[in-house]
């Protein structure tokens, strides 16, 4: 039987999406329950699945990867073994972020963090065409980012 979230659940979940360093009894406070019943919860919201990770957002101009790039990608065949051969090597890509099956004009979107356009550049000529099955790309400069990582509504 699956789990069904109540609404100190959904505070729980919501205030770690906020702030996932927050502390136990902060938690606790603003969901008005007691520490140890708090704990437990969050406990058994990890153990379910309802949180997969907690992790530290970078500032990413402080690392030298102020430039953002999402890149269409159409592979020259559209069968299981092509997309399983070009998400197998793009997982072992690590400056691709994110990368998405999609339907529509292109197969893949890739989200991708650089340094600027010439490091761009020198990615996509070295490695990203290189990848299996990639038969064209057509690249999009992010120019503003509007709304990045915000917080699921539930």
């Amino acid at each position: 039987m699956e789990y069904k979230l109540d609404r100190t659940d959904r505070k729980i979940l919501k205030l770690l999406q906020t702030d996932g360093r927050m502390g136990n009894a902060e938690i606790a406070r603003r969901v008005n329950a007691s520490p140890a019943t708090c704990h437990r919860r969050t406990q058994r919201l990890f153990e379910d699945g309802f949180i997969e990770r907690v992790t530290a957002r970078i500032a990413p101009h402080k690392v030298e990867r102020g430039s953002l790039v999402l890149v269409g990608v159409v592979l020259d065949r559209s069968t299981p073994e092509s997309f399983a051969a070009f998400e197998q090597a793009i997982a072992g890509l690590p400056f691709v972020l994110d990368c998405h099956l999609v339907a529509g004009d292109f197969d893949y979107f890739l989200k991708i963090r650089i340094r600027d356009i010439a490091d761009f550049s020198r990615l996509h000529g070295e490695q990203l065409i290189a990848v299996p099955g990639v038969r064209q790309t057509r690249t999009f400069f992010v120019m503003k980012e509007v709304v990045d990582g915000a917080p699921l509504d539930f």
